[in-house]
């Protein structure tokens, strides 16, 4: 997909074989790494510490056993979207960095105030970022703190973030920390700054709302 096609952080990546610009860690390189991002690595546990998180908070949500395994079925991916939503949270914030762009507690509290007036209140809002994007309520400031980030990033560089200038600045984030993803969770491409077979939803709705983007 073309990226003016591209609204707010929905990475339609294309599901295509592995380019030069792909790049995958070896698990002798990086034991115990699920992805490697500027030398720091996401360690599998880190990893499997958020998507334990979230499962947690949709067993909580849906005491059904039935419906929770339509949960479970519905969010199979959970585990790479999530490593995917990790990596691109560092790769989005080199990018900020190196455009001086920052964000502070006020700028996310003021996020949240709107959001949680739109969806009616906190735990509201909470469920509906748990159910609609996978995230666990102790991980929605986290969200909330990424998507500002890109907002004030795509303004900064006169554009939005479904624009080639915000990508164009995502991809060099993503080529100066030489993004490495175990081969287990897939492939990483540089040029569109996302996992090679990553299929995410998460900020459609809230950007064409002018307010947000996710991680």
């Amino acid at each position: 997909m073309h990226r003016r096609r591209r609204t707010a952080l929905v990475l339609s990546a294309a599901i295509a074989a592995a380019a030069p610009l792909l790049t995958a860690c070896s698990g002798g390189a990086h034991p115990g790494a699920a992805a490697v991002v500027g030398g720091r690595r996401i360690t599998v546990a880190q990893l499997e510490d958020r998507v334990n998180e979230v499962r947690q908070a949709q067993r909580a949500a849906v005491p059904d056993q039935a419906q929770y395994q339509q949960v479970l079925s519905a969010t199979s991916s959970l585990t790479r979207d999530t490593l995917y939503n990790m990596v691109l949270d560092r790769v989005l914030h080199r990018a900020a960095r190196d455009a001086g762009v920052s964000v502070s507690r006020k700028d996310v509290e003021e996020m949240r105030t709107r959001l949680e007036r739109q969806a009616g209140g906190a735990k509201a809002l909470q469920a509906a970022w748990l159910q609609k994007y996978g995230v666990a309520p102790r991980q929605l400031d986290d969200n909330l703190r990424f998507q500002v980030e890109a907002n004030k990033l795509a303004q900064d560089l006169g554009t939005d973030t479904s624009q080639p200038a915000f990508w164009k600045a995502l991809a060099q984030a993503s080529e100066e920390l030489h993004v490495d993803l175990n081969p287990r969770y897939g492939a990483w491409d540089v040029q569109k700054s996302s996992r090679v077979d990553a299929k995410t939803p998460w900020v459609r709705e809230v950007t064409s709302a002018g307010t947000q983007v996710s991680a």
